[in-house]
């Protein structure tokens, strides 16, 4: 007879408590115990109040800055480890350092290699994230990757908007697989903006390759953080007939003056999910919860059950 599945535990890091809260209810438990002690200069040490010996468990954390909430998530794998558990998912809704993805010019490093091989060290033994920046990131680990998709979250809420001459747009060349996959799954046109960087976060310029006069338009990226491809974008948009302009971002960095900027831009609403908690409340950004994806994954995997279902992109 083969061993009975023991019950898995769930902990999470401290910039995550909220989203891991919900996931834990969505799954049916509570969070484990974890206590964080903090030394006068800053270092802190994770430490687990229960026992994990030979268990499953999820730590979930997302790695969006500061520093410290990798610092944080690595601590916890390498404390798990050390405690003897059997299996050590990281459950990292959002993926940070993922834009560095590849050397675009001489002596710079590919941070997003470094952040796989560093969570391997540490001692996890499978990743579960959603909407990576770039999907070859799954390469950089030796370990499982489950990578799911917000399409399962965002796509019933944009049918549900009824929307007439609806058009999904990408707000540049690299998301166009993106794009795409949306307009299949609404049976909608697409639009690609084609954009030029003077440097990192600063459009220098950008054109409309489509047509988007009496359409309304939703964009579609992984993340938002200046918020200005999208804002300008959306100007841009709505120039050229567009009736209403949406945008759905994953994961919702929202650095800088991003908040003003959308709410002094043309954008109807901002749909982003819980991956990364608001510092702001505005009016324009709408929030959907990702707790039920990532608990029905989690139930899953920990019961070694197919989750195809999930990848619907």
């Amino acid at each position: 007879m083969p061993d009975a599945i023991t019950e898995a535990k769930i902990f999470t890091c401290s910039q995550s408590t909220e989203l891991a809260k919900n996931i834990a209810a969505a799954y049916g438990t509570s969070l484990g115990n974890v206590i964080t002690s903090t030394y006068s200069d800053g270092e802190f040490q994770p430490s687990y109040e229960e026992s994990i010996r030979g268990t499953r468990i999820f730590i979930i954390g997302s790695t969006n800055p500061s520093s410290e909430n990798l610092m944080e998530l690595l601590l916890m794998i390498d404390a798990a480890k050390r405690a003897s558990a059997r299996h050590i998912t990281a459950v990292m809704p959002y993926f940070g350092w993922a834009r560095q993805d590849r050397k675009d010019k001489p002596r710079v490093p590919i941070a997003a290699k470094l952040i796989a091989k560093m969570l391997e060290a540490a001692g996890a033994t499978r990743i579960i994230t959603m909407d990576l920046h770039a999907d070859q990131i799954q390469g950089f680990f030796e370990k499982p990757v489950d990578h799911l998709f917000a399409s399962t979250i965002f796509l019933p809420y944009l049918k549900s908007l009824n929307l007439p001459n609806l058009t999904i747009a990408s707000p540049d060349m690299g998301g166009s697989k993106r794009a795409y996959a949306y307009s299949k799954a609404l049976e909608s046109d697409v639009v690609i903006c084609y954009k030029q960087r003077a440097k990192a976060n600063v459009i220098s310029h950008m054109e409309l390759i489509g047509n988007v006069e009496g359409k309304n338009v939703v964009l579609v990226d992984d993340m938002v953080d200046t918020a200005g491809t999208l804002t300008k974008a959306a100007d841009l948009m709505m120039e050229r007939g567009a009736l209403s302009v949406r945008a759905i971002c994953t994961h919702p960095i929202l650095s800088g003056n991003a908040y003003n900027k959308i709410e002094n831009s043309k954008l109807e609403e901002l749909i982003v999910t819980d991956s990364i908690p608001l510092t702001q409340k505005s009016d324009k950004v709408r929030v959907l919860t990702c707790a039920d994806l990532f608990a029905n994954v989690m139930h899953k995997v920990h019961h070694n059950k197919s989750i195809s279902s999930q990848f619907i992109m």
